[in-house]
């Protein structure tokens, strides 16, 4: 199970961090992701970051404005939104997925939070 918090409106050039709590599921082993979806449009993928801890990857459109990271310890993710733009309005999901070595895959996902960038 993944419960997310910290959603809400914001001004354009403001700050929103998004945190996604897990439980359930051994949240060490799994490749973290935050997505985004705007009605009309397919998930996009915003950031990932592997269970090995390496460097993140992000989408173009965010790179340098979104941080994400994890800590094991308390089995969160965390999006920090930064220079926030009206674009990056969406509702926002947290993913999980592991990969055993026969290929069978596990997810899971965030119920999904809304961020809307506005004056």
């Amino acid at each position: 199970q993944f419960v997310e918090s910290g959603g809400g409106l914001v001004q354009p050039g403001g700050s929103l961090s998004l945190s996604c709590a897990a439980s359930g599921f051994s949240f060490s082993l799994y490749d973290l992701s935050w997505y985004r979806q705007v009605p009309g449009k397919e998930r996009e993928l915003v950031a990932t970051i592997t269970s090995a801890g390496g460097s993140p990857n992000y989408a173009d459109s965010v790179k340098g404005r979104f941080t994400i990271s994890r800590d094991n310890a308390k089995n969160t993710v965390y999006l920090q939104m930064n220079s926030l733009k009206p674009e990056d309005t969406a509702v926002y999901y947290c993913h999980a997925n592991y990969v055993y070595s026969n290929g069978y895959r596990l997810d899971y996902w965030g119920q999904g939070t809304q961020v809307t960038v506005s004056s």
